[in-house]
């Protein structure tokens, strides 16, 4: 493996923790949901997202030969290099739509950016998952516009929403190690202008659904080797029963 290669496969590392940890996230509303027809799609979605978990953690593989149940498994929560946006407990159902909502509009601006790439196996996965994001940007974009000309209680909870994930947005658009010789190889798009691409999705749709986008603080931008303590919560409870007996056969 050259040394394109190892990046990528952090690369692929970093989405496919994204994708699994929002995953586990949205499962927690199986049975819990407001409705049951959204009891339903909620837990599409999360089996989506799981699948698209999948994909990425076997590019890795196919990269460093490393299995992605021992990855999922066998991993410390420290080792993971997802966003602290999915790791946030899921809150009450306004704040799960505003972050499902925030990491949908990034699949929308980025996998059409992935399709472009210079990689194969990156465009072929990322237009093999682009179908499904596109389902999940529309149903939860529905949700933010519904519930922010709802009542005066469901716009609070979703402006208090976005107030609480909006400063996490940051670290979706902040570099791996090396991510640069990646953009630079063709093989990823420039950070810059997916997160340029972002802002020009949310800004209106989330002003056109009658919320106010807070100002961004001026901190420093986290690295995604930074985890709040949510994460250890998360990854004890999901691998808790792998851990009883590594060599089970399920």
């Amino acid at each position: 493996m050259n040394a394109l290669e190892r990046l990528l496969a952090d690369k692929f590392l970093s989405l496919a923790d994204d994708e699994l940890i929002l995953a586990h996230r949205n499962s927690e509303w199986t049975g819990h949901a407001p409705i049951l027809e959204e009891d339903i799609a909620f837990a599409n979605i999360a089996q989506d997202e799981l699948g698209h978990a999948t994909l990425w953690y076997r590019l890795r593989a196919a990269l460093t030969g490393e299995e992605p149940d021992e990855l999922v498994f066998f991993r410390d929560a420290a080792d993971f290099t997802c966003a602290q946006l999915v790791e946030l407990p899921k809150g009450d159902w306004a704040l799960t739509i505003m972050r499902q909502y925030l990491f949908d509009a990034l699949e929308m601006v980025r996998l059409p950016l992935y399709i472009e790439s210079g990689y194969r196996p990156l465009t072929e996965t990322a237009a093999k998952i682009r179908p499904e994001e596109i389902y999940h940007y529309r149903h939860t974009a529905a949700w933010v516009k519904r519930l922010g000309w709802g009542t005066v209680e469901s716009h609070r909870r979703m402006q208090t929403a976005l107030n609480e994930l909006w400063p996490y947005t940051r670290q979706l658009f902040a570099p791996l190690p090396g991510e640069a010789a990646l953009i630079e190889a063709g093989h990823l798009p420039d950070l810059t202008r997916l997160e340029m691409d972002w802002w020009a999705e949310v800004e209106p749709f989330l002003t056109a659904a009658n919320l106010t986008i807070p100002a961004f603080t001026k901190t420093a931008v986290i690295s995604r080797t930074d985890h709040t303590p949510h994460l250890a919560e998360l990854v004890a409870d999901l691998q808790a029963v792998a851990r009883l007996d590594r060599e089970a056969a399920w």
